[in-house]
């Protein structure tokens, strides 16, 4: 289990572990400074000190009794919303510790010169500065975050993600970053140190995690303004009805005026003070989800920018298919034998360390019995690349490559030599069966074609169907050619593909869909994703890939798991609609408020209102009482919700919206008459008003 995933939202109120500690943070919260942080609740506050103070006042008059118990039920709504705050805080304050318990004390083997082989210090790892290179052996425990320059070693990685499994992590590529914390368990690395103290993946995280500096998202500050708004409207109404009510009794000689007391509780019953008291617990609580899906969100902005993304760019490969291509067949050209097809492809997959090279060479030995002891003497190896999109080998003044046909043809015909129609057709028929196709030349002559093939995962159809029915539009994105995007994307039923996508094309394909206002997301984990990384809207990389890689991204997946951009989509609008439901329930319960307050507030001075009071409250100050009771009781209530969010459907925004009017719009009505006329009788029965 990985130190980021907290205790169940269903069960937290009840873990003993997080409750105490959220009932001191709370009382804490009670500073000024803090308070204020909050408008809603800050007016909450003072209303609270303001009636303790009338409470003092009337100490020995017949109104103290109520006026303390209006007192007391305020601060409780005040310390019910910070207790709310805490316990969000709570869980990622647990997580924090978590992962402190990682960092430990460690000794590094600085190396004198970055290659395996000479000499090595010993050093503490908190000498280590960016640029150092170490020696990591089996048994140690890599001392900082870097990228493998040297070797390649299996990686116990299960201190951050909670994932037993070891992984491969090797020099090249897009496995070669390490993290500070995890233990090698065999064999050995040289490693480059990427950070300085303090700049840790470990340390980021635990930054983020503790969310001590959590700053407010847009969507957060815009709905603080409306609440804001709402409340300077309440109060300066609060404030007219004083002197209103005092004229209006004293013009008709009759009816008692409207006490102060009254007023402020009518003030903290008709402010939207059910949101306000949750609104920072949905927030800290929504990255919190986040981490439980083992993704680390460098702010809440980017978690709440996944609510909102309505364009996803997907790689194919590992996201829409297993990512495990393998050859199944070596396709000749006319004049070529399946056999010379074969050991010119092997050459030149020898040095591909790519699932797809290697299987190549297991096909080649497979068919044709090609061993390991046809050596490459003498070979030099050119890696493949994003911009050429081919790997082979130079033997003897003889080019062999393998790649992208469109790429191996513009190689061929730049020779001067012949691209033959046979080898197109079986390309194009290759890449109507779905599969990919590689075609292999050797010196100038093209041999053929080897067909790799990939399988689309089960159910991905539907995700992308209710991804759809959200108004989400979705992006393949793959290096194949346009034949072989196209059938992989009927099959997988994107919206949209992009073909033989190069890391330039990404980048104006994403700029493309920010020009027409539109929000988009990616996943990415080399060094060539990192220009569209930093580009889009929610970046998430993957824990395996490149620092570049992670640096570029807003957000980092502990997994490792392409498909894992669904679930954070999934998060991000778990909170939206959150947010959104507790803002409906919180401004459609005032309407019960107002029938029980206002009558009860007011009867005295204007007898026709007692026709208000439709839940045939048992005296006024019993319905004042209620109210207030109720106002603050919700806020507990609703502490469940916030922090393990509503339940999430897929659908459209107006379907969702329709549903949270229905929900919590109705029941934000019909429960507060209930709850309150509950209340009433209790009071009544117990003859405390």
């Amino acid at each position: 289990m990985s130190p980021l995933n907290p205790p169940r939202a269903r069960s937290i109120l009840f873990d003993r572990v997080l409750l105490l500690p959220a009932l001191v943070d709370a009382l804490r919260k009670l500073d000024p400074r803090v308070q204020l942080r909050s408008p809603v609740m800050f007016v909450v506050y003072v209303g609270s000190i303001f009636t303790t103070v009338l409470a003092l006042d009337a100490f020995d008059g017949a109104d103290f009794g109520f006026t303390a118990a209006i007192a007391v039920w305020l601060w409780f709504t005040v310390l019910f919303a910070n207790f709310a705050e805490a316990l969000a805080e709570g869980r990622s304050k647990a997580q924090a510790q978590s992962l402190r318990a990682l960092k430990q004390a460690v000794m590094a083997k600085k190396l004198a010169t970055p290659r395996h082989g000479t000499t090595w210090l010993p050093v503490s790892a908190a000498e280590l500065r960016k640029g150092m290179t170490v020696l990591v052996e089996a048994g140690d425990v890599i001392p900082a975050d870097g990228d493998v320059i040297e070797g390649v070693a299996s990686v116990d990685e299960s201190a951050i993600t909670g994932e037993s499994a070891p992984v491969i992590r090797e020099s090249g590529g897009d496995f070669s970053a390490v993290t500070g914390g995890t233990r090698v368990l065999s064999d050995w690395l040289v490693v480059r140190v990427a950070v300085n103290p303090g700049e840790a993946f470990i340390d980021r995280m635990i930054s983020m995690v503790e969310g001590a500096k959590r700053q407010k998202t847009p969507n957060e500050v815009a709905l603080t303004i409306l609440l804001v708004a709402l409340t300077i409207v309440f109060l300066v109404v609060t404030v007219t009805l004083l002197p209103f009510s005092l004229f209006a009794t004293q013009s008709a000689g009759a009816g008692s005026p409207v006490s102060l007391t009254v007023l402020v509780a009518l003030l903290v019953c008709l402010i939207p003070t059910t949101i306000g008291g949750l609104l920072s617990a949905i927030g800290v609580a929504g990255m919190s989800r986040m981490m439980a899906a083992n993704v680390i969100a460098t702010s809440g902005r980017a978690v709440e920018a996944a609510g909102d993304v309505d364009v996803l760019l997907l790689d194919k490969t590992g996201t829409i298919t297993h990512g495990n291509r393998q050859a199944a067949a070596f396709l000749p050209a006319p004049g070529v034998s399946p056999e010379q097809l074969a050991r010119a492809a092997r050459m030149a997959s020898l040095s591909d360390e790519t699932p797809e090279g290697r299987s190549i060479v297991v096909l080649a030995r497979q068919q044709f019995d090609i061993h390991e002891k046809d050596s490459a003497a003498g070979a030099t190896f050119v890696q493949f690349t994003a911009q050429t999109r081919m790997s082979g080998a130079d033997v003897g003044g003889r080019a062999i490559r393998k790649g992208a046909a469109d790429t191996v043809r513009r190689f061929v015909e730049e020779q001067g030599q012949v691209y033959p129609e046979h080898v197109a057709r079986s390309v194009e028929q290759v890449a109507r069966r779905g599969s990919t196709p590689l075609v292999v030349v050797d010196d100038g002559r093209v041999m053929g074609v080897v067909e790799l093939k990939d399988i689309v995962k089960a159910g991905i159809r539907e995700r992308f169907a209710q991804l759809r029915e959200m108004g989400i539009r979705t992006v393949m994105i793959t290096g194949d050619n346009r034949l072989t995007a196209a059938a992989i994307a009927a099959e997988a039923g994107v919206d949209d593909f992009l073909a033989e996508a190069t890391p330039e094309q990404k980048l104006a394909l994403i700029r493309e869909h920010q020009a027409g206002g539109h929000l988009v997301a990616m996943t990415g984990d080399g060094t060539n994703d990192a220009p569209a990384l930093a580009q889009a809207d929610v970046a998430v990389a993957m824990n395996s890939g490149t620092q570049a890689a992670k640096e570029a991204g807003n957000m980092v997946d502990l997994d490792s798991n392409p498909t894992k951009l669904l679930e954070i989509v999934e998060i991000g609008k778990q909170m939206l609609m959150t947010r959104g439901a507790l803002t409906t329930f919180s401004i459609a319960n005032d309407v019960a408020k107002y029938f029980a307050i206002i009558p009860a507030a007011f009867v005295g001075t204007y007898p026709q209102l007692k026709a208000l009071d439709v839940m045939h409250l048992a005296s006024p100050g019993s319905a004042i009482m209620s109210a207030v009771i109720f106002n603050a009781l919700i806020i507990v209530v609703l502490i469940p919700l916030a922090l393990k969010g509503v339940r999430y459907r897929a659908a459209s925004a107006a379907t969702l919206l329709r549903r949270n009017l229905l929900v919590f719009g109705l029941g934000g009505i019909v429960l507060p008459f209930a709850a309150i006329k509950l209340i009433d009788m209790a009071l009544a029965a117990l003859h405390l008003l």
